[in-house]
């Protein structure tokens, strides 16, 4: 996970790593405030995991919080744009209706009345 995207993303990503990593505090996660570097290591004293453990432990669940806000992202824009189909055919239907009502079409008079 990209570290910029990370710390643009904490506030909303801290739950998600308190839940995967839960023995790390809310002050390890508040001194980290989204620097990977920092919460590996947290991660590594509180686990008591080798570097590397930590780090894969961090990747890990980097890649499948990535892959997971990926999807979700991907879901509400097709829904967005699904609804913004549905709303334009809608809006297309109201105005064809405004339009029959305000100048209905012209029917031929018949001359024997």
């Amino acid at each position: 996970m990209n570290k910029d995207i990370l710390k643009g993303d904490w506030k909303e990503m801290r739950g998600q790593v308190k839940e995967a990593f839960g023995k790390l505090t809310d002050d390890d996660l508040m001194v980290a405030k989204g620097n990977a570097e920092q919460l590996t290591g947290a991660i590594q004293k509180r686990y008591g995991y080798t570097r590397e453990q930590a780090q894969t432990a961090w990747t890990s669940f980097a890649d499948r919080t990535a892959s997971a806000t990926a999807t979700a992202k991907a879901k509400t824009a097709d829904a967005a744009r699904g609804a913004a189909a549905n709303g334009t055919a809608a809006v297309n239907g109201a105005m064809s209706k405004a339009t029959a009502a305000i100048d209905p079409p012209k029917t031929k008079h018949d001359p024997r009345h």
